[in-house]
């Protein structure tokens, strides 16, 4: 599969370790020079490390910036452009999950930041690739959304609230981004981060076994879907939200 990644630029949020790193990892093996972005500035040194070790020769760019940080986000969006000339690919990852329990005991500060970081943040680096790059250039941007966008869950209601705006916003920019911006989603079942370590760690294998395909996600699964979307091989594809989930959309309700 042809994907035309190399010597494109693309930017990931959320680029410290898990998903992030993974995708990362995964398009600087296409050729593209990647933009990463995280809280921590040490920890994006470390991934920008690793990125120049296995792909030698495409580009690193690791800027700290706080997702829900509108200065920060346009001072990463900035320094990418200024150091590779665009920005022709955003992957829109960081995500949040504060409050875990019933949707009825959230409080307002939990909830307002689990909708900075995980459906304002996409608005606000959507906006700042736009601008800066993709409204002459063009380019194609990925979501990370969650099959729990879809579905009612127990414990994690907000976060859930939160991913299926995710959804619609990606239907929505597609809509008004095109034809210039292709833009697509991704909604991951659950995957062995550290972000849902509360959710499998202590039941791996049997949560494994109860799905389709007998196992968890892992980062590069995820990886691997968003290269597709953002490379070549999605270019009649834009709106579309990809489930990558093990199956776990299609077991039946009753076992």
């Amino acid at each position: 599969m042809r994907t035309g990644l190399e010597g494109k630029t693309a930017l990931v949020t959320g680029a410290s370790r898990g998903i992030g790193r993974a995708t990362a990892l995964a398009l600087a093996a296409e050729g593209a020079n990647v933009v990463l972005s995280s809280r921590r500035q040490d920890a994006l040194d470390a991934v920008a490390a690793e990125i120049r070790a296995a792909s030698p020769g495409v580009g690193v760019l690791a800027k700290a910036a706080h997702v829900g940080d509108a200065e920060q986000a346009a001072a990463c969006v900035d320094a990418a452009v200024a150091e590779f000339g665009s920005l022709d690919v955003l992957v829109n990852n960081a995500g949040t999950s504060p409050h875990y329990g019933p949707l009825v005991e959230i409080d307002a500060a939990a909830a307002a930041k689990t909708v900075q970081v995980n459906q304002f943040a996409i608005v606000q680096w959507t906006q700042l690739a736009w601008d800066r790059s993709m409204r002459e250039r063009g380019g194609a941007i990925v979501n990370i959304a969650s099959v729990g966008g879809m579905v009612t869950e127990h414990g994690i209601g907000y976060y859930n609230a939160t991913k299926a705006a995710v959804i619609h916003l990606t239907r929505q920019f597609a809509m008004e981004l095109g034809p210039k911006v292709r833009v697509n989603g991704i909604a991951p079942g659950l995957v062995k981060t550290a972000l849902a370590r509360a959710l499998w760690e202590e039941n791996e294998d049997a949560l494994g076994k109860a799905l389709p395909l007998g196992r968890l996600g892992e980062p590069e699964d995820i990886a691997n879907a968003v290269v597709f979307l953002a490379g070549d091989a999605a270019a009649w594809t834009t709106g579309q939200t990809i489930v990558v989930d093990g199956g776990s959309l299609v077991r039946p309700a009753i076992a």
